[in-house]
């Protein structure tokens, strides 16, 4: 066993590096291409849905999720629901882009949306929209909110950027929602560098999509969407190419960051078993009787969640032996400067007990069942 036992490892292996420096070799197109359309359709494939785009972060997939549907027109008013437990980039889009944000509070058995205090909030506040997140890879209670979106007319969207493979009820997490977004950054579940997918079966908000990422221009959409804008907007063959239908990003990524994900995709199952096999683990291991996930089916893992007031005794026990740990993700979003300096500080009833007494420790698919072993008979001494 060495020490540190590290939250994450590098994801790209020497063999991936000496691979991508002889596809280099060969001179190739670098920027977005064949190989990011080649990507896209083998995620897609491998996800279980239609349409895929590639872009530079999980982050900007927020963003990209997000402003989709203000242009798209189908938004009822201008308010979106968003957990507490999440990412800054999951929320701040929110706040970006205008809209109103109202923060839900979490589910004590699964780390996501709390369906009952979801339903409250619609109920007052007739949302448009949700953005969830599977927390570490734990699929939110699907069933319950699902029938509360169509219930209320909301637009559901997944971060599912901490779990990708992770199931519910048999189906892939990222396959429930309108759009569902990915992060491929390197301590991620399979890595481009940095990089991030949306993911979509519908092809109107696929094509809005591929528009935004690339400035507003139409030169990335089918040729029919093509020569509905031009005919829409008397635009000529000579100006079609820089003229701008959306005001858009550039959130491209690049066709050597593909290289990288193609490769990546054909050992993803196998590490995400190694994950879940490494969780289970864990979960027989460790003695919280003060909390546990509860799950059921595959959780492709990212981290193993540990809840407990002795936070602070725990945390300083894992540095003096070596192990890295952090914040549950990073703790409620409500105890961030960016949003009480806006919204001021309101009071979440478990998403506050995440955020004191919330973090998480190493799981990687290299973690051998010694180390596993060790960091539960650390952990369990100092929370008995």
């Amino acid at each position: 066993m060495n020490l540190p036992i590290k939250l994450v490892k590098d994801t790209i292996s020497n063999t991936e590096i000496d691979s991508l420096c002889g596809w280099l070799s060969t001179y190739p197109q670098l920027t977005k291409g064949k190989l990011t359309e080649q990507f896209e359709k083998e995620w897609s494939d491998w996800l279980g849905v239609k349409y895929s785009v590639f872009v530079n972060s999980g982050s900007a997939a927020n963003l990209g999720m997000i402003y989709a549907l203000k242009v798209s027109g189908r938004l009822k008013n201008n308010k979106i629901i968003a957990p507490c437990v999440s990412w800054a980039t999951t929320v701040s889009p929110i706040m970006q882009l205008g809209f109103d944000l109202i923060l839900c509070d979490t589910d004590k058995d699964s780390l996501g949306i709390d369906p009952i205090e979801l339903e409250n909030l619609c109920k007052i506040h007739n949302p448009a929209g949700l953005i969830l997140v599977h927390v570490l890879g734990f699929p939110n209670k699907m069933k319950e909110i699902i029938e509360i979106c169509k219930k209320y007319d909301v637009i559901l969207l997944e971060d599912s950027c901490e779990s990708v493979g992770s199931e519910y009820d048999g189906k892939k997490t990222g396959t429930f929602g309108a759009m569902s977004s990915f992060s491929t950054y390197f301590g991620h579940h399979f890595s481009t560098i940095e990089g991030g997918l949306i993911s979509t079966n519908d092809f109107e908000l696929y094509e809005i999509l591929k528009s935004i990422r690339s400035h507003g221009w139409s030169r990335d959409l089918s040729l029919p969407t093509q020569e509905k804008l031009k005919k829409k907007y008397n635009i000529d063959d000579f100006r079609n190419l820089y003229t701008f239908y959306y005001p858009g990003f550039n959130m491209r990524s690049t066709d050597l960051q593909a290289f990288l994900g193609i490769g990546q995709l054909k050992s993803l199952d196998d590490k995400n078993q190694k994950r879940y096999n490494n969780f289970i683990k864990y979960d027989q291991t460790i003695k919280n009787d003060y909390w546990k996930i509860k799950f059921k089916g595959f959780i492709s893992n990212f981290s193993y969640p540990i809840i407990h007031p002795n936070k602070n005794i725990l945390v300083e026990t894992l540095k003096e032996n070596k192990i890295e740990c952090r914040p549950l993700i990073c703790g409620s979003m409500s105890r961030q400067p960016f949003y009480y300096e806006k919204y001021g500080k309101i009071l979440y009833s478990f998403s506050d007990i995440v955020h004191d007494f919330g973090l998480y420790l190493p799981n990687n698919p290299d973690m051998s069942t010694e180390e596993i072993e060790y960091i539960c008979n650390i952990v369990n001494k100092s929370i008995k």
